[in-house]
Protein backbone atom coordinates (compact mmCIF):
# COMPACT_ATOMS: atom_id res chain seq x y z
CA UNK A 1 0.00 0.00 0.00
CA UNK A 2 1.48 3.29 -1.14
CA UNK A 3 1.08 6.00 1.54
CA UNK A 4 -0.01 9.62 -0.07
CA UNK A 5 -0.48 13.20 1.70
CA UNK A 6 -2.14 15.95 -0.02
CA UNK A 7 -0.90 19.39 0.92
CA UNK A 8 -3.11 22.09 -0.84
CA UNK A 9 -4.44 25.29 1.19
CA UNK A 10 -7.63 24.96 -1.11
CA UNK A 11 -10.65 21.96 0.85
CA UNK A 12 -11.70 21.53 -2.45
CA UNK A 13 -8.85 20.61 -4.33
CA UNK A 14 -7.70 18.44 -1.92
CA UNK A 15 -10.94 16.75 -1.87
CA UNK A 16 -11.04 16.06 -5.61
CA UNK A 17 -7.63 14.63 -5.30
CA UNK A 18 -8.79 12.27 -3.11
CA UNK A 19 -11.78 11.10 -4.57
CA UNK A 20 -9.37 10.06 -7.30
CA UNK A 21 -7.01 8.03 -5.43
CA UNK A 22 -9.74 6.43 -3.22
CA UNK A 23 -10.28 4.99 -6.64
CA UNK A 24 -6.82 2.83 -6.67
CA UNK A 25 -6.65 -0.27 -4.46
CA UNK A 26 -3.15 -0.27 -3.72
CA UNK A 27 -3.51 4.34 -2.78
CA UNK A 28 -4.28 5.39 0.55
CA UNK A 29 -4.34 8.78 1.77
CA UNK A 30 -3.17 9.13 4.92
CA UNK A 31 -3.65 12.75 6.02
CA UNK A 32 -4.17 15.63 4.41
CA UNK A 33 -2.42 19.81 5.42
CA UNK A 34 -3.09 23.45 3.84
CA UNK A 35 0.45 24.53 4.74
CA UNK A 36 3.74 23.86 4.72
CA UNK A 37 4.06 23.75 8.29
CA UNK A 38 1.48 21.93 8.57
CA UNK A 39 2.78 19.09 5.89
CA UNK A 40 5.67 19.04 8.23
CA UNK A 41 3.71 18.19 10.99
CA UNK A 42 1.62 15.38 9.46
CA UNK A 43 4.88 14.38 7.52
CA UNK A 44 7.01 13.47 11.01
CA UNK A 45 3.16 11.80 12.36
CA UNK A 46 2.26 9.11 9.68
CA UNK A 47 5.81 8.76 7.83
CA UNK A 48 4.00 8.87 4.04
CA UNK A 49 5.55 7.38 1.25
CA UNK A 50 4.90 10.40 -1.27
CA UNK A 51 3.51 13.88 -0.80
CA UNK A 52 1.70 16.03 -3.60
CA UNK A 53 2.46 19.49 -3.09
CA UNK A 54 1.19 22.48 -4.05
CA UNK A 55 3.46 25.16 -4.46
CA UNK A 56 2.07 28.49 -3.80
CA UNK A 57 0.51 28.51 -0.12
CA UNK A 58 0.05 30.35 3.39
CA UNK A 59 3.63 30.61 5.16
CA UNK A 60 6.58 28.74 3.41
CA UNK A 61 5.01 27.45 0.58
CA UNK A 62 5.86 24.23 -1.16
CA UNK A 63 9.37 24.92 -2.37
CA UNK A 64 10.59 25.86 1.43
CA UNK A 65 8.59 22.89 2.61
CA UNK A 66 10.05 20.56 0.12
CA UNK A 67 13.33 20.77 0.77
CA UNK A 68 12.39 20.86 4.54
CA UNK A 69 10.97 17.66 4.50
CA UNK A 70 13.34 15.84 2.38
CA UNK A 71 15.95 16.83 5.61
CA UNK A 72 13.22 14.98 7.81
CA UNK A 73 12.46 11.82 5.28
CA UNK A 74 15.17 11.91 2.88
CA UNK A 75 13.69 8.97 0.81
CA UNK A 76 10.22 10.85 0.60
CA UNK A 77 8.84 11.16 -3.20
CA UNK A 78 7.64 14.71 -4.04
CA UNK A 79 5.00 15.47 -6.67
CA UNK A 80 4.67 19.19 -7.36
CA UNK A 81 0.75 19.63 -8.03
CA UNK A 82 0.18 23.15 -9.47
CA UNK A 83 -1.07 25.83 -11.37
CA UNK A 84 2.33 27.33 -12.28
CA UNK A 85 3.21 26.00 -15.79
CA UNK A 86 5.48 28.31 -16.34
CA UNK A 87 9.38 28.75 -15.24
CA UNK A 88 10.62 29.23 -12.85
CA UNK A 89 8.94 27.08 -10.77
CA UNK A 90 9.30 23.94 -12.06
CA UNK A 91 12.93 23.70 -12.24
CA UNK A 92 12.99 25.32 -9.06
CA UNK A 93 10.84 22.76 -7.56
CA UNK A 94 12.95 19.86 -9.29
CA UNK A 95 16.07 21.47 -7.70
CA UNK A 96 14.67 21.90 -4.29
CA UNK A 97 14.41 18.17 -4.40
CA UNK A 98 10.61 16.87 -5.93
CA UNK A 99 10.51 13.61 -8.17
CA UNK A 100 7.46 15.06 -10.10
CA UNK A 101 5.57 17.70 -11.09
CA UNK A 102 2.38 18.30 -12.37
CA UNK A 103 0.06 21.02 -13.62
CA UNK A 104 -3.40 21.05 -11.71
CA UNK A 105 -4.90 20.68 -15.31
CA UNK A 106 -3.90 17.54 -16.28
CA UNK A 107 -5.98 13.95 -16.72
CA UNK A 108 -6.59 11.80 -13.06
CA UNK A 109 -4.58 9.55 -15.41
CA UNK A 110 -1.52 11.08 -15.60
CA UNK A 111 -1.38 12.04 -12.09
CA UNK A 112 -1.74 8.32 -11.12
CA UNK A 113 1.13 7.22 -13.86
CA UNK A 114 2.92 9.96 -12.22
CA UNK A 115 2.63 8.61 -8.67
CA UNK A 116 3.37 5.06 -9.86
CA UNK A 117 6.56 6.19 -11.33
CA UNK A 118 7.92 8.33 -8.60
CA UNK A 119 7.06 5.65 -5.95
CA UNK A 120 9.44 3.97 -8.33
CA UNK A 121 12.03 6.17 -7.68
CA UNK A 122 11.55 7.60 -11.54
CA UNK A 123 11.10 11.60 -12.27
CA UNK A 124 8.33 12.07 -14.41
CA UNK A 125 7.11 15.66 -15.94
CA UNK A 126 3.87 16.62 -17.84
CA UNK A 127 4.96 16.67 -21.16
CA UNK A 128 3.75 20.39 -22.15
CA UNK A 129 5.89 21.17 -18.58
CA UNK A 130 9.00 19.08 -19.97
CA UNK A 131 9.16 20.72 -23.59
CA UNK A 132 8.85 24.23 -22.15
CA UNK A 133 11.72 23.51 -19.45
CA UNK A 134 13.65 22.13 -23.37
CA UNK A 135 12.86 24.79 -25.61
CA UNK A 136 13.97 27.53 -22.87
CA UNK A 137 17.56 26.06 -22.12
CA UNK A 138 17.86 25.87 -25.66
CA UNK A 139 16.68 29.62 -26.07
CA UNK A 140 13.47 28.00 -28.58
CA UNK A 141 11.01 29.89 -26.21
CA UNK A 142 10.92 33.79 -24.76
CA UNK A 143 11.90 33.70 -21.62
CA UNK A 144 11.91 37.55 -20.41
CA UNK A 145 9.72 36.90 -17.08
CA UNK A 146 11.75 39.48 -14.92
CA UNK A 147 10.92 36.44 -12.46
CA UNK A 148 13.18 34.32 -13.96
CA UNK A 149 16.02 36.14 -12.40
CA UNK A 150 15.39 35.33 -9.02
CA UNK A 151 16.63 32.56 -6.92
CA UNK A 152 15.42 29.94 -5.19
CA UNK A 153 15.72 32.06 -1.82
CA UNK A 154 14.28 34.92 -3.42
CA UNK A 155 11.61 33.68 -5.15
CA UNK A 156 10.48 32.13 -1.95
CA UNK A 157 10.88 35.04 0.05
CA UNK A 158 9.15 37.10 -2.65
CA UNK A 159 5.99 34.71 -2.51
CA UNK A 160 5.65 35.52 1.19
CA UNK A 161 6.22 38.94 1.33
CA UNK A 162 3.14 39.32 -1.37
CA UNK A 163 1.48 36.97 1.06
CA UNK A 164 1.97 40.09 3.28
CA UNK A 165 3.66 38.02 5.90
CA UNK A 166 6.24 40.51 8.10
CA UNK A 167 9.86 40.03 8.01
CA UNK A 168 9.97 38.62 11.26
CA UNK A 169 7.51 35.90 10.63
CA UNK A 170 9.72 35.21 7.42
CA UNK A 171 12.78 35.32 9.26
CA UNK A 172 11.34 33.21 12.11
CA UNK A 173 10.21 30.19 8.88
CA UNK A 174 13.13 30.03 7.15
CA UNK A 175 15.41 30.18 10.27
CA UNK A 176 16.91 33.76 9.06
CA UNK A 177 17.77 37.16 10.55
CA UNK A 178 15.84 39.76 10.02
CA UNK A 179 18.03 41.61 8.49
CA UNK A 180 19.28 38.71 6.21
CA UNK A 181 15.46 38.53 4.46
CA UNK A 182 15.35 42.58 4.29
CA UNK A 183 19.21 42.21 1.94
CA UNK A 184 16.97 39.62 -0.04
CA UNK A 185 13.58 41.76 0.01
CA UNK A 186 15.71 44.96 -1.71
CA UNK A 187 17.79 42.51 -3.69
CA UNK A 188 14.02 41.22 -5.32
CA UNK A 189 13.46 44.94 -5.72
CA UNK A 190 16.48 45.68 -7.53
CA UNK A 191 16.43 42.72 -10.22
CA UNK A 192 12.47 43.19 -10.56
CA UNK A 193 12.97 47.23 -10.73
CA UNK A 194 10.18 47.75 -8.31
CA UNK A 195 10.21 49.99 -5.39
CA UNK A 196 7.63 48.34 -2.27
CA UNK A 197 5.72 45.59 -1.45
CA UNK A 198 2.55 46.81 -3.74
CA UNK A 199 4.45 47.04 -6.61
CA UNK A 200 6.04 43.89 -6.27
CA UNK A 201 2.55 42.09 -5.74
CA UNK A 202 1.43 44.07 -8.89
CA UNK A 203 3.48 42.88 -10.85
CA UNK A 204 3.46 39.29 -9.44
CA UNK A 205 -0.32 39.33 -10.44
CA UNK A 206 0.64 40.40 -13.73
CA UNK A 207 2.75 37.84 -14.52
CA UNK A 208 0.59 34.93 -13.39
CA UNK A 209 3.13 34.05 -10.50
CA UNK A 210 0.17 35.10 -7.89
CA UNK A 211 -3.65 34.82 -8.11
CA UNK A 212 -5.10 38.12 -7.38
Amino acid sequence: MLSILLVDDHELVRTGVRGILSKEADFEVVGEASSGEEAIDLVKQYKPDLVLMDVNMPGIGGMESTRKLLRIQPELKIIALTVHAEEPFPAQLLEAGAMGYLTKGCPAAEMIEAIRLVAKGRRFIAASIAQKMTLASLGGIDTTSPFASLSQREMQIMMMVTQGIGISDIADSLCLSPKTVSTYRYRIYEKLDVSNDVELTRMAIRHNVIES
